[in-house]
């Protein structure tokens, strides 16, 4: 049975508490998930359980399915992946530290056990237990990726700078970004402090980079180590090339990049999982992950390369997306420290402040954690929705967030007093959505706390099964001596060749040899009136062929994710070409294969589509299951946010109304100074539980009221009965709480129902086969094509 807290759409990060007399309310702090959507920032001293508050927001995203990535500069965060439902000593003894064992005057194991002891108890006080610690484990893919290092899951930084989507190119502003984004990435790994507009380093990759891209072709560091020199350019604006940036000096460019490429310690940079944002937030089955980038091994210049190379990927996916109101994935990152500066603009900032002002739209949350206010930008703060401010360290730090304060309206004075006041874990929750300041504490973290994860530590918590390393490009092969001629073969008259573009520039000592494929390009068209289908799908397939007089086996033929129309028909410079396999030069026998080919298309190439039968939804095409399971879950989260927005107008409304009707029968008791049945009216005060009283304090109707109708119910009930007229009064003030009570009931009820029928995680999904026939089938062509492969010389 999930805790009521659960049933939301809500993060349960505490309990609310008054700071004047230090008491912590029974019922939960509930942030509403689609609130993380305008933002957040979390500021606090060391020590003043910021971190733990991130841990505990975290925990309660990946809980309610919402991806997260997140940026760790300090080893903290991997204490996420610390989940022990068992809560044993023994599972918490690999990760004690044996200097505050020693500190307590203990054993490592017997400091395991009373680790394990306070965790157990710490969950209990807080109304959690093992079950939602296993729930957190099994909500999502987790993992530390650690660029530059092999500790964690490598992360292929700079393995390929692959070329961005069409859609994205075609964008003047997203595509500027994302050339600023690579150049500025890969030049700060260099040490080379560039600005966009002044720097000709910066302008010279930025123009190769555009030039690359806009043609659909991937870029690597071994390509534009041997494009710098000779990159193929003019002009720099309307001087030469040669005036702007003499030979000589990108000569020096390309020595320096080459020099970090044949580093031994840098091979870590051009292998292991890509750099992609849809893969760090979902799996292939479309399971929620964490990903965590542990940077905190990292020099400055490499982790501002890396933060601005992964806020750039972000940023792209982002525009990918369609817009939502509802809370997709959150970006968090632990002390944002001289990554959003006051003043300063390094390569960080320009992006952070594009996705603070432009993320809501597509249901991105950023999380910001930092120590000192002041060292964050103005501009950020005025961005954040949500301010969870701890105890600060200086009187100019807690000026600043006044400041702030005093902009929305705020009692300065009251919250002046509140912030001077709070402890550790306690901190003040300032909220656009909601109507006034308040303070919490933190509940009790699901994952165990152990501090900074060392370097065995985080190799300890690779998974056995973890994606293997993926080079960013395939490494050229040796060459033969004199591979292939450096002359096309003569073709029949009814063949002509195509060419497959070079998917990237070749790099210094490398040559280009052309291979024999045969390529088909077909137009398909499935229809299927049952399931509302009608789509078109252009194939481009490529089949190595041998002499066999058998033909083409057509099952084996790779489908190629390219346009027909960027095939070429004139082949690279100075390439060669491998022998042709006699079944190539043989007109009729290619013609024949056109018929072999519909036969296939329209047997064993159906179009594959996902059904979802609970929510009369069918994938498009192209679209695999994991996809389809993403979008599935994003449409059910806006769909229970908007139940949730009716729930609480409604019930808004009626305890309003029965709140007023209470607090008018207890005044009419204690009018009268009669005797009443106290506990039975302090006992249908919890109208149904806290979890009402939560959903509904932070909107226009607070427990106020109630508690104060508690306090004159006590009151009355010290007095004694002097009329027979309180007998009624009291029926009537029972007859008000049994209604309050069977209003919490209902709401339960209806969270109940509302969690069954709008839980992704309940969903089936059936696979649909639409075969085309045969008069929707039609082949362009089958002919000759050239494949290019890289030769090392």
């Amino acid at each position: 049975m999930l805790k009521s807290y659960e049933k939301l759409g809500a993060f349960y990060l505490g309990r609310r508490f008054d700071p004047d007399s230090g008491a912590i309310a029974a019922e939960p702090l509930l942030y509403d998930a689609s609130d993380l959507t305008t933002h957040a920032v979390i500021i606090g001293m060391t020590g003043s359980g910021k971190t733990g508050l991130g841990v505990c927001l975290l925990e309660e995203a990946l809980i309610d399915q919402v991806p997260v990535i997140a940026i760790d500069p300090k080893g903290d965060l991997g204490n996420l992946l610390l989940n022990f439902p068992q809560l044993r000593g023994e599972d918490f003894a690999p990760w004690v530290d044996p200097a505050a064992a020693r500190a307590h005057g203990q054993e490592p194991a017997a400091y395991a056990n009373a680790q394990a002891k306070l965790w157990r108890e710490g969950l209990a006080d807080w109304d959690q237990d093992a079950e939602r610690v296993a729930r957190l484990g099994a909500a999502a893919d987790m993992a530390i990726y650690t660029p530059g290092s092999t500790a964690g899951q490598p992360l292929s930084i700079l393995g390929s700078l692959r070329a961005p989507p069409a859609g994205l190119v075609d964008d003047p502003e997203l595509f500027a970004q994302r050339v600023q984004a690579a150049a500025t990435g890969l030049l700060t790994l260099l040490g080379v402090d560039a600005d966009p507009l002044t720097s000709r380093e910066h302008i010279l990759l930025s123009a190769l980079f555009s030039r690359e891209w806009r043609a659909g072709r991937d870029l690597d560091l071994a390509g534009l180590v041997g494009a710098i020199p000779q990159p193929g350019i003019d002009k720099l604006g309307i001087l030469p090339l040669d005036t702007v940036f003499p030979p000589k000096d990108r000569m020096a460019l390309a020595l320096r990049l080459n020099n970090l490429l044949a580093s031994p310690g840098f091979a870590t940079w051009l292998t292991g999982t890509p750099l992609d944002a849809q893969g760090l937030l979902y799996t292939e089955q479309g399971r929620p992950r964490l990903s965590i980038v542990n940077i905190a091994h990292l020099s400055d210049a490499e982790r501002m390369s890396v933060v601005t190379l992964l806020l750039a990927e972000l940023l792209n996916w982002m525009r990918s997306q369609p817009g939502t109101g509802s809370l997709r994935a959150v970006l968090y990152m632990d002390e944002i420290f001289g990554y959003l500066p006051p003043s300063a603009n390094p390569p960080s900032k320009v992006l952070l402040l594009t996705l603070l002002k432009q993320a809501r739209a597509f249901g991105l949350g950023l999380v910001l954690s930092t120590q000192n206010p002041v060292d964050l930008d103005y501009k950020a703060l005025s961005n954040a929705g949500t301010w969870f401010i701890g105890r600060l360290q200086t009187d100019q730090d807690r000026a600043r967030v006044l400041d702030g304060l005093r902009a929305g309206g705020a009692d300065v004075q009251q919250l002046s007093r509140w912030l001077t006041g709070l402890g550790k874990r306690r901190f003040l929750l300032h909220n656009v959505h909601e109507a006034r300041p308040g303070c919490f504490a933190t509940r009790w973290a699901l994952s165990y706390l152990a501090g900074p994860l060392a370097r065995e530590q985080i190799q300890r918590l690779k998974p056995s099964g973890s994606s293997p390393p993926v080079a960013a490009a395939a490494p050229a092969q040796p060459a033969p001596s004199q591979a292939g001629s450096t002359a096309a073969p003569p073709l029949p008259a009814g063949i002509k060749a195509l060419y497959l573009p070079a998917s990237r520039l070749p790099a210094p000592g490398e040559s280009l040899l052309y291979q024999p494929r045969l390529l088909a390009a077909v137009d398909v068209h499935y229809a299927s009136a049952r399931h509302q289908i009608s789509c078109e799908r252009q194939l481009l397939l490529s089949l190595s062929v041998d002499d066999s007089p058998m033909g083409p086996d057509w099952a084996e033929a790779s489908e190629l994710a390219l346009d027909p129309q960027l095939l070429r028909a004139q082949p690279e410079a100075q390439a060669r070409y491998s022998e042709l396999p006699s079944e190539l030069l043989k007109a009729a026998a290619v013609k024949g294969w056109s018929r072999s080919l519909s036969r296939h298309v329209r047997m064993e190439r159906p179009l594959r589509l996902w059904h979802c039968g609970a929510l009369k939804m069918t994938s498009q095409p192209g679209e695999s299951e994991g996809d389809f399971r993403v979008r599935l879950r994003q449409l059910v989260s806006e769909k229970r946010d908007a139940e949730i927005g009716r729930l609480r107008s409604r019930y808004d409304q009626r305890l309003a109304k029965l709140e007023d009707r209470l607090l008018r029968a207890e005044q009419a008791i204690e009018r009268e100074s009669q005797q009443s049945r106290a506990s039975q009216v302090d006992a249908a005060l919890s109208f149904g539980g806290a979890l009402l009283g939560a959903f509904l304090g932070r909107r226009k109707v607070s427990a106020t009221n109630v508690r104060k109708v508690s306090t004159a119910a006590r009151r009355a009930g010290r007095l004694r009965k002097e009329s027979g007229d309180v007998d009624r009064a009291q029926e009537r003030a029972a007859a008000v709480q049994e209604q309050i009570a069977e209003l919490g009931r209902q709401f339960e009820d209806e969270v109940d129902q509302l969690e069954m029928d709008l839980d992704s995680s309940r969903l089936t999904l059936d696979e649909l086969l639409v075969k085309a026939k045969s008069s929707d089938i039609q082949i362009h062509f089958v002919t000759l094509g050239w494949a290019p492969r890289y030769l090392a010389s």
